[in-house]
């Protein structure tokens, strides 16, 4: 397995422990520290292994992190209405 990979495994479980623990400040700030950690981690991932092995980690970062997603599909949404 590529270091790649390991870390990709290490922020997988990292995030899976953060959403576990409960936390009475803001759970955003959480999900943005991941974003920003899991965006680089991402295009190292499909540097070193490839543009199907970085598909398969978007798809399970997304599935972790899947309220920032649905949020950024309905800004998108809202753009594409009021752009028309």
């Amino acid at each position: 397995m590529t270091m790649s990979l390991i870390l990709a495994c290490l922020w997988a479980l990292a995030a899976n422990l953060l959403a576990a623990m409960p936390s009475r400040d803001n759970h955003w700030r959480r999900a943005y520290a991941l974003i920003a950690i899991g965006v680089p981690l991402l295009g190292y991932v499909t540097y070193q292994n490839g543009p199907w092995v970085g598909l398969f980690v978007l798809m399970a970062g997304m599935s972790v992190l899947r309220w920032p997603v649905i949020y950024f599909g309905r800004w998108l949404r809202r753009r594409a209405r009021s752009d028309a």
